[in-house]
């Protein structure tokens, strides 16, 4: 396989997150990892932000490449020169989700063909909603999230007015 592309907002990026990332760049020769500038929610972060946090995470794995992007995946992975998606999937909580944006990939390019990886055990209740949600109550969450991460994560919730640490 050529490229594959690995689509996602990563506000934060998690271990569960990186776990497809090593796994999915064992598929191809490069794994693009794009990150969505999310013009329809809220982000902690900025999309600038987002883009180097996942750089700093994936730096040590040699076929991986992190772009930012606007607009629709499809457009995306055109622009990369893709035809292949990979996702990540948890327990039956992401599978109607996964299904759905499926569906309507396929019907904006029925070239599009989507991977998917089901999570390692151990970041299978991994998600970034509950990585900020354990942080603003007070949780540790540095074995959830990169290292390369864990600090950006404390200085951006505390930024937002969202956690509890100093």
């Amino acid at each position: 396989m050529e490229t594959i592309v690995y689509p996602g907002t990563f506000d934060p990026v998690t271990r569960g997150h990186l776990d497809v990332i090593e796994r999915g760049a064992r598929l191809c020769s490069q794994l693009v990892v794009g990150v969505a500038s999310m013009v329809y929610k809220d982000s902690l972060w900025t999309h600038e932000e987002r883009v180097d946090m996942v750089r700093c995470a994936t730096r040590d794995i040699p076929n991986v490449v992190v772009e930012g992007f606007d607009g629709l995946v499809v457009n995306f992975m055109k622009r990369m020169g893709a035809s292949i998606m990979l996702r990540g999937l948890r327990p039956v909580s992401d599978f109607e989700y996964e299904v759905q944006l499926a569906w309507a990939n396929k019907h904006l390019d029925h070239d599009i063909d989507i991977i998917y990886l089901m999570s390692s055990p151990e970041h299978s209740f991994v998600s970034s909603t509950l990585i900020k949600q354990m942080y603003a109550g007070g949780g540790d969450i540095r074995d959830l999230v990169p290292e390369a991460v864990a600090d950006r994560i404390v200085l951006g919730l505390s930024r937002a007015g969202g956690g509890t640490h100093d």
